[in-house]
């Protein structure tokens, strides 16, 4: 079992930057592969980003590419999320996620575990 607990959402101005975090607890975390999802209100749960167990292999939703960089720390059993260029489609709760398996997945029902979620609100 694995337990993700996010951190860092709040409040930011359109064009501004925030860094979100996600610490895993439980089975060996350098074994998942890793992602983020985000839910804005009356809106499904979708893609954002994700990142291989090494962190050598990346993948971005075309709504985020470029602006939104997801990268790892094994040794702090961490998983970051750096957002710039903030827009207030960005706004919504952003959700951790972790697979077992070592690769990285755009498919929501590939992931095993959940994080909370965390708040961001873009103000315009």
């Amino acid at each position: 079992q694995v337990q993700l607990v996010e951190s860092g959402g709040g409040l930011v101005q359109a064009g501004g930057s925030m860094r979100l975090s996600c610490a895993a607890s439980g089975r060996t975390f350098s074994n998942y592969g890793m992602g983020w999802f985000r839910q804005a209100p009356g809106k499904e749960r979708e893609f954002v980003a994700s990142i291989s167990w090494t962190g050598g292999s990346t993948l971005y939703a075309n709504s985020v590419k470029g602006r939104f960089t997801i990268s790892r720390d094994n040794a702090k059993n961490t998983v970051y999320l750096q957002m710039s260029s903030l827009k207030s489609e960005d706004s919504a709760v952003y959700y951790c996620a972790g697979r077992s398996t070592y690769f990285t997945s755009t498919r929501l029902y590939e992931y095993d575990y959940w994080g909370q979620g965390t708040q961001v609100t873009v103000s315009s």
